[in-house]
């Protein structure tokens, strides 16, 4: 429906702990049903080895060989140049794998740190994740994960005004919001309407799916969620 996209993400790095086999099984499985792949935020990591070249492309051709078809690429935890980044996902594009980059205004954000420590660490301007989402685009990347620490997720109050920006300044269907929350994709929904992308927990995908079809929802979304395409 739309420009909501489907995909099976492992988290980072754990694919590494997967038996082969049912792994590949499993890929395959998702390909059958039209489902892409990606991996979870563990790539930048390898740049702190002291090899990286080498190890990060021995990563690369795993994760081609395994038949992934996207790779996740955080700054969360680890501060990487823009062009060291740029020259990153040129790396991942060279294996014909697709990258897809994770931005967001919350250094440190992930492994649920408590509000309060997110909070003394600060943010970054919303415009740098804007101006940095536009390079991104233009060197290839089809979508960029928007971090949802720091604006919907471990703060006293969520930040609009964040996803106002992105959906204004960036091509909706280049972008998709880590939403793993009921009230938090009920809000989007509500928001943005139908098309716009959310990346959810699996265990939530058939809320999402009924909530986009106007057959589930909260007090404020029920029987209210429509779209308006003749044939």
């Amino acid at each position: 429906m739309g420009t909501h996209v489907d995909g099976l993400k492992f988290a980072g790095g754990s694919f590494s702990l997967f038996p082969e086999k049912p792994l590949r099984e499993l890929i395959d499985l998702a390909h059958d049903h039209g489902v892409y792949v990606s991996t979870g935020g563990w790539a930048e990591h390898l740049l702190t080895h002291p090899d990286a070249n080498a190890v990060l492309d021995k990563y690369l051709r795993k994760c081609k060989d395994l038949g992934f078809d996207v790779v996740e690429l955080s700054s969360g935890f680890l501060s990487i140049p823009e062009d060291d980044w740029l020259r990153l996902v040129d790396k991942v594009h060279s294996y014909k794998l697709k990258a897809k980059p994770e931005l967001g205004i919350q250094f440190g954000a992930g492994g649920d740190t408590p509000a309060a420590g997110l909070e003394a660490i600060g943010t970054s301007d919303p415009s740098k994740l804007v101006n940095l989402g536009r390079k991104f685009l233009d060197a290839g990347v089809e979508r960029l994960m928007i971090e949802s620490e720091g604006i919907t997720e471990n703060v006293e109050s969520w930040r609009t005004d964040v996803v106002s920006k992105i959906m204004k300044e960036l091509p909706s269907e280049g972008v998709m919001f880590e939403a793993a929350d009921p009230k938090v994709f009920n809000w989007y929904i509500r928001e943005f309407g139908i098309d716009v992308n959310l990346f959810v927990d699996h265990s939530q995908i058939v809320q999402l799916s009924c909530l986009r079809h106007g057959i589930w929802g909260t007090a404020d979304t029920w029987g209210k969620i429509v779209s308006f395409r003749p044939e």
